[in-house]
């Protein structure tokens, strides 16, 4: 009974501990190399557009047409491949180092 009456003293309690922050997800590489293919395939495709029209404008619609197209594309899209690959790595370098590239920006 004594023990009822003596005043409850409570051990001080320690701070909360703080959990390290947990790094985030920044898939980066996976970034570039999607911006990359993507801006290869825009250039490509504009690189080879001018004679696609070409060949809209002289070759009346139907089948012919569409055969005379995939092979002037064929044809036209050897040379401007390099090109094609070389803007996309200087557009993709030039909007990282700018950080105007969503997903690339620094937090």
């Amino acid at each position: 009974m004594a023990s009822e009456n003596t005043p409850r003293t409570e051990a001080p309690q320690a701070p909360p501990l703080r959990r390290p922050r947990r790094a985030t997800m920044q898939p980066r590489f996976t970034l570039y190399v999607l911006y990359l293919g993507g801006l290869f395939l825009v250039f490509a495709m504009l690189l080879i557009l001018p004679q696609l029209l070409d060949v809209l404008e002289s070759v009346p619609p139907g089948p012919e047409q569409e055969a005379v197209a995939k092979e002037v594309a064929q044809k036209a899209a050897a040379p401007l491949l390099l090109p094609a690959f070389l803007l996309a790595v200087l557009t993709t370098g030039l909007g990282a180092y700018y950080r105007v590239l969503p997903g690339l920006r620094a937090p």
